[in-house]
C-alpha cells in the first residue's frame, strides 16, 4: 500500500497551522511569553513530536487531547493546574489572568 493510500485509509489529515506570532492579541502574545518560560521545556507549541510532553500543536483543533481526554479549557487548566504523570502541577504559579493568557494562546496553536 503507498503511503498516500495508508493516510487516507486510516483517517489521518492535515493539521492546521498555528497562527503566526505577528497576528497574536495582546492578550495570546502574553499567553505565549508564559509558554516561553514555563512550557516549553517539555512541549513543543508548533509540533505534534514529543519532548518531554507532548507536542501540543492543534491541541484546541482536535476533540481529544494526546490523553484521551476532551479538548476543552476546564480540562486543559486542570490539567496545568494539578499536572498529569509527569508533568509537574503548576497550580500556584499563575494566577487568573496569566491562566487566560496562557489558555488564548494554546488556543492558536
Amino acid at each position: 500500500m503507498t503511503g498516500m493510500a495508508m493516510i487516507f485509509l486510516s483517517g489521518c489529515h492535515p493539521l492546521p497551522p498555528s497562527k503566526p506570532l505577528d497576528q497574536l492579541t495582546p492578550t495570546e502574545m502574553q499567553g505565549h511569553a508564559i509558554f516561553q518560560a514555563n512550557c516549553a521545556r517539555c512541549h513543543y507549541a508548533n509540533s505534534t513530536w514529543s519532548l518531554h510532553g507532548p507536542g501540543l500543536r492543534a491541541l484546541y483543533k482536535q476533540p481529544y487531547l494526546p490523553s484521551g481526554a476532551p479538548a476543552n479549557d476546564d480540562r486543559v487548566r486542570s490539567v496545568i493546574e494539578h499536572g498529569r504523570n509527569m508533568m509537574p502541577a503548576f497550580g500556584n504559579t499563575f494566577d487568573d489572568r496569566q491562566m487566560q493568557a496562557l489558555l488564548a494562546y494554546l488556543h492558536t496553536l
